[in-house]
């Protein structure tokens, strides 16, 4: 009987036993009392946390305390919410956000990811839900509460990211023509690249121990993005998580940096990864129909209702878009839709992101590398057991090569499918050529290691289209020459002056003279400074003011500055070159340009060239009688490896930087890894903080600060020790 009684009664001792399920208020105090956050003498955060998903929430957490706003605008953008704080210019946009994955497509798509990666997604809506709450001073615009699925809309850290290459204007010229009532067309948002702006993308560079005084392999990772685009984080957990780098605004992992044995930068490629396919649709009772082979497939249609605000309103307007199998419809040509066809895995994409920052070696990388969802980039690599290595794209869509992919494709005939993806082996890669150097600059993989480097003959023009740059040329250049490398001389090699685009424009330009312009007073003083000049940029050089305007005028009146490299290009290719008369018509327009704008174009560069942070805005003002830091670094697109890329603002005449080296960190794996870092402006956002521009005369000096990896040395320079949402000690 007193058995009975005790089977009786297990069940209910069992059940009372059981956990009782936190709300989500709780929940957040439960995390945060697992973790700890010691900011140090730079701010930069260092994330202590039990598991991954605790560090995940102090990761969130802290970047919301530096940077909020960014944070939350990446995701009002990514999730096709932006037309609801800009107004109706912006509902394409949100409307390519839909054509691509939907609200119920994203919880979907979060449902079927592994329960380790929902943790971590619980994580970093948990982080920043619970900044909000205990900072009721901080109002959001758009989104009032994060949910574990927006991360899939926001899986690629990259700056233009993978849907950022289709335009807007395409899209609204599509769907404006089918919702004629929608609104006024407005201009979009999107607007090609001018040859005048700064380049977008990285330089990586990795040698070995053939190359270091150490013996050690030795990775520089120095990405070129708009600045402030990502800070400086240090996120550590007991689950083996131990990475430091740069994260991008409301992502949770570490995008481009180092943990204790690997290290990883990613630089921009030119990678075919994005196929256009024209349809034949017509409607048949009513509905679309697209023709394939010998069938005929339904349209996909799908209604999204999207919010924009106008005036102190809020409206709302309905979309029909279409899909096929191809992808969404973006736009047309002629009376043909136009599917554009991108990778869009983003559970896989997440599960890679995450996975690369808790990697022991080039084994475990490469594998790491098969899940190819990392469409839009290239990988330098280097890890403690003294590999280096380089990955040329990582999304790579097999395709039928008589057909020509650089333009649309016809989508009724099967044979233009995509075959599947390139697997790694048959993707371009490098492992330890005999240089003792790999370096990628957003260029040709076909000069990334010398004469070690890859054959273009053995793979498909698709898989590497990439032209050489100057900043390519420059690196390969310096190290051809460079031995014993150390932190210090390996960012002294990153930081070189020297600026090879010159050494074509210049000599031109002099040779014009010579011809036709002698007799020229207005050309003597000018031509005689560029005469004497090294082609190095400088604080005080008045040669590198001359030469900068000047090539940002040769561009405008004679095109692109590529026609002087003969790198991945037909060999008949004839270069053209302006007449002298021509070239010294635009020096001459150069000289009174710089007479007007700054009284003289005698002026040394520091003079025009300026680092200024004045607010923590996202679209910041620039003021030309408001305090600046000088600057002596130049463009990337002259070549500059430390690229700065500078331009005038409303109402100003000088030039401020808005692009270029950001966060650059310079690593070397051994027995422990050592690094140095830089962090443009700073680590915070908040114009009251120390940290809101203390590294800026180090970043324009090229003085990096040691990075505080090991516990050790974070205590050694704590500035704060506190636990999410508690009073910070």
């Amino acid at each position: 009987m007193k058995f009975r009684l005790l089977l009786f009664l297990l069940p209910v001792v069992i059940w009372s036993c059981e956990p009782k399920e936190l709300s989500e208020s709780e929940r957040w105090e439960d995390t945060a009392s697992r973790v700890e956050i010691i900011r140090d003498n730079y701010g930069v955060p260092h994330i202590y946390g039990k598991s991954d998903a605790d560090a995940v929430f102090g990761l969130l957490y802290a970047q919301c305390e530096d940077d909020f706003r960014r944070v939350e605008r990446n995701y009002v953008w990514a999730t096709g919410r932006l037309a609801e704080l800009k107004g109706p210019e912006a509902i394409y946009s949100d409307l390519r956000a839909n054509l691509y994955m939907t609200e119920a497509e994203a919880k979907a798509a979060y449902e079927t990811a592994p329960d380790w990666l929902k943790e971590l997604c619980v994580a970093f809506a948990d982080g920043v839900n619970y900044y909000l709450a205990t900072h009721p001073e901080v109002t959001p615009q758009v989104i009032t509460h994060y949910e574990p699925w927006m991360p899939m809309f926001f899986s690629e850290g990259s700056i233009g990211g993978d849907i950022e290459q289709i335009p807007t204007r395409r899209i609204q010229s599509f769907y404006a023509e089918k919702e004629p009532d929608v609104m006024a067309l407005y201009e979009s948002e999107f607007v090609e690249e001018s040859l005048l702006d700064e380049p977008k993308g990285s330089n990586g560079i990795a040698v070995n121990g053939k190359m270091t005084a150490s013996g050690n392999a030795i990775l520089l990772i120095n990405p070129h993005t708009s600045f402030y685009f990502r800070p400086e984080v240090h996120v550590v957990s007991e689950e083996g998580l131990n990475a430091y780098g740069a994260v991008t605004w409301g992502q949770f992992f570490v995008y481009q940096g180092f943990n204790e044995k690997t290290g990883w930068m990613h630089t921009s490629t030119q990678v075919d990864f994005i196929d256009e396919f024209e349809e034949e649709v017509t409607e048949k009772e009513g509905k679309y129909v697209y023709q394939y082979g010998e069938e005929s497939r339904a349209v996909e249609e799908f209604q999204v209702s999207l919010k924009y605000k106008s005036g102190a309103e809020m409206k709302e307007k309905p979309f029909t878009f279409y899909r096929t199998h191809h992808g969404p419809i973006t736009h047309k040509t002629g009376d043909k839709w136009v599917a554009t066809k991108i990778n869009w895995d983003p559970v896989n994409a997440l599960i890679q992101s995450f996975t690369r920052t808790k990697l022991s070696n080039h084994a475990e990388f490469k594998k790491m590398m098969d899940i190819r969802t990392n469409s839009s980039n290239n990988t330098v690599f280097a890890d403690a057991d003294g590999n280096i290595a380089y990955f040329h794209g990582n999304f790579i869509p097999k395709r039928n090569e008589s057909f020509d992919f650089s333009m649309p494709v016809d989508g009724s005939d099967p044979a233009t499918d995509w075959q599947g993806l390139h697997t790694v082996d048959e993707s371009i890669m490098i492992l330890n050529p005999q240089t003792g150097w790999i370096q990628n600059c957003n260029s040709t993989p076909f000069t990334a290691a010398a004469e070690f480097s890859p054959k273009k003959e053995d793979y498909p023009f698709y898989m590497a289209p990439d032209q050489e740059n100057f900043r390519g040329i420059h690196a390969v250049n310096v190290l051809k020459e460079a031995s014993g490398l150390t932190l210090e001389s390996m960012i002294e090699l990153a930081y070189d002056p020297y600026l090879p685009a010159f050494e074509h424009l210049i000599p031109m330009l002099l040779q014009a003279y010579e011809k036709r312009g002698v007799a020229d007073p207005q050309f003597m003083q000018p031509i005689k400074i560029l005469e004497t000049w090294d082609y190095r940029t400088s604080k005080e050089s008045v040669a590198m003011s001359l030469a900068h305007f000047y090539g940002m005028k040769y561009m405008r009146n004679h095109g692109s500055l590529n026609n002087f490299l003969a790198f991945n290009r037909d060999e008949n290719t004839e270069v053209s070159i302006p007449a002298p008369t021509e070239l010294l018509a635009t020096f001459a327009q150069t000289l009174d340009q710089m007479n007007a704008d700054f009284g003289t174009w005698n002026t040394p560069w520091s003079e025009i060239n300026r680092f200024q942070r004045l607010t923590g805005e996202i679209d910041m003002p620039f003021d030309d009688e408001k305090e600046y830091t000088p600057v002596g670094l130049a463009s990337g697109t002259w070549g500059a490896l430390a690229a700065f890329g500078a331009r005038t603002y409303h109402g100003t005449k000088r030039l401020y930087g808005y692009r270029g080296n950001s966060f650059v960190a310079v690593v070397e794996f051994g027995e422990k890894v050592k690094a140095k870092s830089i962090l443009a402006g700073g680590q915070s956002s908040d114009p009251n903080s120390p940290h809101f521009y203390d590294q800026t005369q180090d970043y324009v000096d090229g003085k990096f600060k040691d990075v505080a990896f090991y516990r050790e040395d974070v205590e050694a320079r704590m500035e704060e020790r506190y636990a999410p949402g508690k009073r910070r000690m």
